[in-house]
């Protein structure tokens, strides 16, 4: 084997490695995202887990954050929650960061 071959592997496994910790962290996210909406709907218990994984679910509709920000907006108008896409775009994000930091001090 080259060492051509030995870096190819070696990317190729990163990359593999970084496309499972995207994912991993992207459906932490959503699910963080979900308790906390969860939580401003008055939603408790079992409610707030069964919240929560349907906004994990509304993530695999399509590429991007759009699908889950549609899906809460129109939870938040249907519940009669009066939360901006843009203030809800904003905490996806922050939970974003907090999901990586939670994996990271998992590994």
């Amino acid at each position: 084997m080259t060492t051509f071959d030995d870096r190819e592997k070696v990317f190729e496994g990163k990359f593999a490695h970084d496309a499972e910790l995207m994912f991993k962290a992207r459906a932490r996210r959503n699910r963080l995202f979900g308790e906390w909406l969860a939580g401003e709907f008055g939603l408790s218990g079992d409610e707030v887990k069964a919240y929560a994984a349907e906004v994990v679910k509304s993530d695999l509709e399509e590429e991007g954050d759009a699908d889950v920000l549609r899906k809460v907006v129109a939870d938040c108008q249907a519940r009669g929650v009066d939360l901006s896409e843009h203030r809800l775009e904003k905490h996806l994000l922050s939970f974003m960061d907090e999901a990586m930091r939670q994996i990271m001090a998992q590994s």
